[in-house]
């Protein structure tokens, strides 16, 4: 397969201590590259990002600050998995195990400058351990047991004046490499200063979006808008509308976020309620699955066919970028709708990432849905397979009554089916093929697959052992 034409690295202004989405900063001083891990996509964190990872850094270090400037780049995992960017260095990795159903943040040895001058505990003394006393040659890499309980996890370990990192797990500390720290004080500017050092980029990216959509907007009788409440389809309305185009519709699919359908109705977007009944599907063919999504041929491309057979054939402007997915990596410019002929799809933000996004966003002033704010990363139907276990917790708290019914769904689902309890207190509903990472988890925690790694039935529960509707079809 051709290799997608993503953007790999970031760049980064030292003096400016901020991002860029080009190779110069206002500034006029050279930049450095940093390179992003797959799938390359790399946004800010938000407010409740924010609070989290602080929340994380305080319960193992102490009140440790944080710059105002932070990034994650989303990692492959078995859950949320984000590399934590600060000062352009690697600062950690946060993750949600959705087994133990929690958050954990572990530090790289990069973020030992900022983290050591307010650490107040989490350091475990190398020179006081034993183990460590008695060994002879290099610390770094080996395995040592600890005199005393140390709660599992992440810790600063301090040897001779070195420092690093180690991971605690039952009972013994992990080491790796020590190094001389040296605190280093840097500017801490804010978003406002981001954008302004990218102002120019943001300006071409903007540009060359907009000539996109006027070079097409009349290849067909008519012109419109995909909005789905989301940032993407809200950057893209934007600029639409500057390029001329007004007509915006918006399928509800109900099984929205009221978040969602308020803010919808706030930006002046045709709302389409042509859906069908989600939940009566459900109860017949069981929930969807990342790799069985019948919900999105009922909620989605059914009513968006109806819709197009009233308006005829049409431009429609969309969101999609190719750092979404690897199926979006190597989306074109215009693209034909497969399962609707009446419609050509334009994508004018394929090659922008989630930073370009958000930035663009803040420095045009374009109003954006709530929920991104309070930690959601993807807003769509709050039922989504592929949606993370990390997402429904959240929402759990966020919605507990929209929440509960499905809960209740998937319980009596995973009954009816002779499931696990795992089927439903892990998430593995969300597939019907468990993907590699999950396969991992379930044999280490003893729960049985079937050889084509779906999940086994448990024997004598349930009444037909693998549930109905195989073949993926609605009822």
């Amino acid at each position: 397969m051709r290799e997608p034409a993503v953007k790999k690295v970031l760049y980064w202004c030292d003096r400016c201590n901020v991002p860029l989405i080009g190779r110069t900063c206002a500034c006029g001083t050279g930049v450095r590259e940093i390179s992003l891990l797959q799938p390359h996509d790399v946004r800010p964190a938000l407010a409740a990002d924010m609070a989290l990872i602080r929340s994380l850094l305080a319960e193992q270090f102490g009140d440790v600050p944080l710059q105002k400037v932070v990034l994650l780049n989303k990692t492959g995992g078995a859950d949320r998995a984000d590399l934590v960017i600060v000062h352009g260095d690697r600062f950690g990795w946060l993750s949600f195990d959705p087994v133990a159903r929690k958050f954990s943040l572990d530090i790289a040895p990069e973020a030992l400058p900022h983290v050591l001058p307010y650490a107040t505990r989490g350091i475990l003394d190398l020179e006081a351990e034993p183990a460590v006393i008695a060994h002879r040659g290099r610390i770094g890499g080996k395995r040592f047991p600890l005199a005393a309980p140390v709660p599992d996890g992440t810790v600063i370990v301090s040897y001779r004046n070195r420092f690093g990192t180690g991971i605690v797990r039952d009972g013994q500390v992990r080491v790796k490499e020590l190094v001389p720290v040296t605190p280093r004080p840097r500017p801490n500017p804010g978003w406002d200063t981001v954008i302004e050092k990218n102002r120019y980029h943001l300006k071409n990216l903007e540009r060359n979006a907009i000539r996109t959509v006027k070079k097409h907007m009349s290849d067909r009788p008519c012109v419109n808008v995909s909005f789905s409440g989301g940032k993407d389809s809200a950057v893209v309305l934007h600029l639409a509308r500057k390029a001329g185009v007004e007509k915006a519709f918006f399928i509800d699919t109900g099984i929205e976020l009221p978040e969602t359908v308020e803010f919808v109705e706030s930006q002046g977007v045709e709302i389409i309620r042509k859906s069908g009944d989600f939940f009566q599907a459900a109860e017949k063919a069981g929930p969807p699955g990342k790799d069985r999504r019948w919900c999105c041929k009922l909620l989605k491309l059914h009513p968006l066919k109806s819709y197009l057979a009233d308006i005829g054939p049409c431009v429609t402007i969309q969101g999609n970028r190719w750092y979404e997915s690897w199926n979006r990596a190597d989306l074109e410019e215009t693209s034909q709708n497969p399962a609707n002929p009446l419609q050509l799809n334009i994508s004018p933000i394929r090659n922008w990432r989630a930073l370009e996004v958000f930035l663009y966003i803040w420095w045009q002033k374009i109003p954006i849905n709530p929920l991104y704010e309070k930690g959601l990363e993807r807003i769509g139907c709050y039922l989504c397979p592929a949606a993370l276990e990390s997402e429904y917790e959240g929402l759990r708290a966020m919605h507990p009554d929209l929440m509960e019914r499905w809960d209740a769904f998937l319980v009596r689902w995973a009954n009816k089916t002779g499931m696990p309890d795992a089927y439903h207190r892990w998430g593995l509903w969300r597939w019907r093929v468990l993907p590699p990472k999950m396969r991992e988890i379930c044999r280490d925690r003893g729960i049985a697959l079937n050889d084509d790694f779906t999940l086994r039935a448990v024997t004598g529960r349930g009444e037909s052992g693998c549930g109905s509707d195989e073949d993926g079809t609605i009822p």
